[in-house]
């Protein structure tokens, strides 16, 4: 998989929605800006709302828009639930591995995205924050004895280090990429066979550059 920052000249072969999800203060800005622009900063502000940016991947040669969304943890914007998860195709359930109670709350999110997105998402367990390794709070035993009983994918990141970043996004975006070929493969396949094109559940992509997002956008701020 090669990357860039955004070429708006490019053609855009699908757009993937990866909505980011997890307690206040676990990092989840930071990992989006870290991956939308390679940017990090020590003061950031809580998330007020909903926010999103983009940045257009290449995997396997075809241009690939990922649309990331970042909300608020704090229970008083829980109800942007419905409309944030609506169309996303990937997950990252981020948690802080200095802080417990951020952990102890994942099996709690996860349950709400299965409740409100499509079954087929493709969802990774993120612990954050592995450069504060001496004030660690979770093993990273736990998370990965969860993320296996769960069918999650699992990765440790830093946002302040860049650690694992690009990696935890290229591993949703990688898989979701091959879950619409698969679909693709056998609708082509179910055509050429006489039947007409038929994918199970959701669709999972959104192609054409009429889709193309601006690179940032913010909404319901407060």
């Amino acid at each position: 998989m090669t990357s860039g920052y955004g070429d708006a000249s490019q053609k855009i072969d699908y757009v993937f929605k990866v909505v980011l999800i997890g307690d206040s203060a676990v990092g989840k800005s930071q990992i989006l800006a870290r991956f939308a622009r390679n940017e990090f900063s020590l003061d950031s502000k809580a998330t007020i709302g909903v926010e999103f940016q983009t940045r257009t991947l290449v995997i396997q040669h075809k241009s690939v828009k990922a649309q990331i969304w970042d909300t608020a943890g704090q229970e008083r914007y829980r109800a942007v639930t419905s409309a944030y998860y609506r169309g996303a195709v990937g997950a990252m359930l981020v948690y802080d591995v200095t802080k417990r109670q951020t952990f102890d709350h994942i099996p709690r999110w996860l349950e709400e995205l299965r409740a409100h997105a499509d079954r087929n998402i493709v969802i990774i367990l993120i612990g954050n924050k592995t450069d504060l390794e001496d004030q660690r709070a979770v093993p990273t035993e736990d998370a990965k004895e969860f993320a296996q009983k769960e069918g999650l994918f699992f990765l440790e990141t830093s946002a302040l280090e860049a650690t694992n970043v690009e990696d935890a996004f290229s591993t949703v975006l990688t898989e979701i990429f091959n879950i619409v070929n698969k679909k693709n493969l056998a609708a082509d396949e179910n055509q050429s066979n006489g039947n007409p094109a038929s994918l199970a559940g959701k669709k999972i992509l959104v192609p054409g550059p009429a889709q193309v997002i601006p690179e940032k956008k913010a909404c319901c701020r407060s």
